[in-house]
């Protein structure tokens, strides 16, 4: 093809569709072409107790993957007890972004205790940290990276990430503005915890406490900034405001462990019995000790403890 003739082409090609610029770029390579749709169906079909998550990750991704030319990479933090869904929701995002979703090439997951666990190499891990980064965006813009157990995560290394957030993001001639950052962390799960259980006991229906209610966001702040063993603190992202959106995932009561543990017997090709599902939910420990309303461990165990009643 001649050159004059691939330049008429590729400014022919829809710069602005709803999958943005790159997604068309790049599209034979995992990147699929997003739909808000499938997306939202992820979200209301294998998400339970958490209409707060539903609602701000579902406006957070489709306006930023439908942005052509967005100002910054999409960040987001979840905040939240174990076994709430903050895995699950990174996992329904990249599946609705790559072919091959959370396995994807174009997907890095980093564990704070395990890729990072000793404080002494703290330099060799920003180093190594950096150098991904950069490789990853520079080859393929459209790149994820999720950080599990934030919390716990050196402030140092915190740091290397901060300027892949920022405004217009663009080192050494690459541009981080298409990538997308997600934070899972349980540094202010008590908080939400509390502000849940305020409203149970207030008698108001939960999916009547949003983003602003009880000042809910600036309290999961304040609990990160209070948590002085929290990399967080130390680190400079917070007050730089590099963070889109603190996302609460509630505590899950036992009907949303029901439901989970219906999901589960789909997934082990078991017929699906409700009042073995009311069961198994029951048998897991909930809190507070009198009232016994949130689920200690969500549905992190359900798997585990459903087997034990299997034929």
């Amino acid at each position: 093809m001649k050159s004059g003739t691939f330049f008429v082409l590729f400014f022919m090609l829809p710069v602005a569709t709803e999958a943005g610029f790159w997604d068309f770029f790049y599209k034979d390579d995992d990147l699929l072409c997003f739909n808000s749709s499938g997306l939202e169906k992820d979200l209301r079909d294998s998400l339970f107790g958490q209409h707060i998550v539903y609602d701000v990750v579902l406006k957070a991704v489709t306006s930023f993957m439908t942005d052509s030319n967005p100002n910054k990479p999409l960040v987001l933090s979840f905040h939240g007890t174990a076994g709430v869904g903050k895995n699950h929701v990174a996992k329904i995002i990249a599946k609705n972004i790559y072919e091959n979703g959370i396995e994807s090439h174009h997907v890095h997951m980093y564990i704070s205790e395990y890729h990072f666990p000793h404080k002494v190499m703290s330099d060799l891990y920003k180093a190594q940290l950096k150098a991904e980064i950069y490789k990853s965006v520079s080859s393929f813009p459209r790149s994820m990276f999720i950080f599990d157990e934030m919390d716990k995560m050196q402030p140092q290394l915190i740091d290397v990430i901060k300027p892949f957030l920022d405004y217009e993001a663009n080192i050494d001639g690459v541009s981080f503005r298409n990538a997308i950052f997600i934070f899972l962390s349980n540094a202010g799960g008590n908080v939400i915890a509390e502000v849940a259980l305020d409203f149970w006991r207030e008698g108001k229906d939960r999916e009547e406490l949003w983003m602003n209610s009880k000042e809910l966001e600036t309290k999961i702040l304040q609990n990160i900034f209070n948590d002085k063993n929290s990399g967080f603190l130390h680190s400079s992202i917070i007050d730089h405001h590099l963070v889109d959106h603190y996302i609460p995932f509630l505590p899950l009561e036992l009907k949303h462990v029901r439901q989970c543990v219906m999901t589960e017997m789909h997934h082990l090709n078991m017929i699906q019995d409700y009042d073995l599902a009311d069961e198994v939910a029951r048998d897991l420990p909930f809190f507070p000790a009198e009232e016994k309303i949130f689920a200690v461990k969500g549905c992190k165990s359900v798997r585990q403890k459903l087997v034990l009643y299997a034929d």
